[in-house]
């Protein structure tokens, strides 16, 4: 007979790694074209003048300025560089 139980399986030790979501620069800040302003899943955020929307709902810059965040249609956040 054995003296303890054999070891059993556990459920615990997997966890999915994070994405890094959220916004990247805020308002009033200088942006150059290209840069990153949010990384989203679904479109939380809308995108305004001078933005443009990736595939994977991501926002960035498509011209140098000024982030905005500002209320439009419906009740939106949008986010513009002006």
């Amino acid at each position: 007979m054995a003296t303890s139980k054999t070891g059993g399986s556990t459920s615990n030790g997997r966890d999915s790694i994070s994405k890094r979501l959220g916004v990247k620069l805020y308002d009033g800040q200088r942006v150059s074209g290209g840069e990153i302003i949010v990384r989203q899943r679904g479109t939380r955020i809308h995108p305004g003048k001078n933005v443009g929307l990736g595939s994977d709902d991501t926002i960035f810059a498509t011209g140098a300025g000024e982030i905005r965040f500002h209320f439009g249609h419906k009740g939106r956040k949008y986010v513009s560089v002006i």
